[in-house]
């Protein structure tokens, strides 16, 4: 037993720990800023949030520490049960689950709160790093994409029927995962474009754009083809395809709730309704705006103080730090970031396990687009979807979500020497 908890703590990467212990703290901080109340001063004062989240970040501390005491093999053996049971609970939800602003996504246990869509994306990741690992499993095999795809949608849709359709967007980041274990690239174009199209369909004209579409279509036949009737048929199913995306677009908008359809105009037309459905982003970008370089210093953000950004402790964390630090704290944060998910990949490149390589490009995945998206939404360059910045954003369920999913990662590295199965 004790040579083992030796080899543990030999083989740990603590690098990566003392980052992650970095940005919970100052994620702390921030959050005892959005909120600090001055009757209220003292940390540990429970009945502020800053005072819960204490409570959080070291039970997140103690959940990391059991996790690192388990077998890594654990993981690996019990992967399907685990995708299995967080499956459960995300239909479960929806049936049970409190009406939280439109949503059914939250268990209610006394006074504690849990979000299944986020707290359970570790297990979804074990469950596709397990199918991935199998042995004769090729993600260019049709039938393997197909399975691995309902592997991702069939939690995603779970997550659209709960109406958090912001969260079921960040499953899209498992598209990297499948990239790096061989997805053909022309694949990952084709979503990219198709996103693009929908964004154009809304912006341009119609008909002007399914003239350029078919004029495109016309010329790569003629010149860049053999002019074949099976190229024919293959640049004509594109076409038709990308035509219904057009056409299609504004029928999807319609589909979408009130409020969804609402973040996707103040995207499109930012400088529309500033005073309400806008009135979220435009007061973040004053509160970024005012930081300047240095920021107003710690506690003294205006913006922040006075409650002029909604949702500032949990979405909108990001605007605090940019108000009171200014950019050249919020550089030091992002910089921050971008070395924790560069370490992430340098440790999932060097593991033996396919089983571990595969979790651990879901771990940066899923980082990278929670960390692009919220960051991107308060600065108005993508639409405002309400999911949390790692480490930062306010609440249990994402900070023991980000805790799980990362430490399982480093507990799986602690024994890369394993090939697990």
């Amino acid at each position: 037993m004790s040579d083992r908890r030796h080899n543990i703590l030999r083989y740990t990467d603590w690098f990566t720990i003392s980052l992650y212990a970095l940005l919970v703290i100052i994620g702390w901080l921030n959050i005892y800023s959005a909120v600090y109340n001055p009757a209220h001063p003292s940390v540990f004062d429970t009945s502020q949030r800053y005072g819960k989240q204490i409570i959080w970040i070291l039970t997140a501390f103690l959940l990391a520490f059991f996790i690192m005491l388990t077998e890594a093999s654990f993981f690996s053996v019990f992967a399907y049960m685990l995708y299995g049971i967080a499956l459960l609970s995300l239909v479960a939800v929806i049936f049970v689950g409190r009406n939280v602003k439109g949503s059914h996504s939250w268990f209610h246990i006394g006074t504690v709160s849990i979000q299944p869509a986020e707290l359970g994306i570790f297990a979804i990741n074990l469950g596709l790093a397990k199918y991935l690992s199998g042995e004769n499993v090729k993600i260019k095999k049709a039938g393997t994409l197909m399975r691995t795809l309902a592997l991702l949608f069939i939690p995603m849709l779970a997550i659209v029927l709960q109406n958090e359709t912001g969260v079921a967007v960040t499953y899209v980041s498992f598209v990297i995962v499948l990239y790096r274990e061989g997805m053909s690239g022309s694949i990952l174009l084709a979503l990219m474009f198709a996103a693009l199209l929908f964004i154009m369909a809304l912006v341009g004209s119609k008909l002007i754009l399914t003239g350029i579409l078919a004029g495109i279509a016309a010329v790569v036949f003629l010149i860049f083809t053999r002019r074949k009737t099976r190229d024919l048929f293959r640049i004509g199913g594109i076409l038709i395809l990308s035509v219904g995306i057009l056409w299609g677009a504004d029928y999807g908008l319609k589909k979408l709730e009130p409020h969804q359809r609402d973040r996707i105009e103040v995207f499109l037309h930012p400088n529309a309704n500033k005073s309400k459905q806008g009135y979220n982003l435009n007061q973040a970008k004053i509160a970024i705006g005012s930081g300047s370089f240095w920021g107003k210093g710690y506690l003294e953000g205006t913006q922040t103080k006075f409650h002029f950004v909604p949702e500032q402790a949990t979405d909108f964390i990001f605007c605090t730090l940019c108000e009171e630090w200014g950019f050249a704290g919020a550089s030091v944060v992002i910089f921050l970031f971008i070395v924790l998910l560069i370490r992430i990949v340098m440790l999932a490149e060097r593991q033996r396990s396919p089983f571990s390589r595969i979790y651990g490009y879901g771990v940066a995945s899923i980082l990278f687009i929670h960390i692009a998206i919220n960051t991107g939404m308060t600065l108005g360059i993508v639409p405002v979807i309400g999911i949390p910045l790692p480490f930062f954003s306010y609440g249990g369920s994402s900070l023991w979500a980000f805790t799980l999913l990362l430490f399982i990662f480093l507990r799986l590295d602690a024994d890369r020497l394993q090939i697990l199965k």
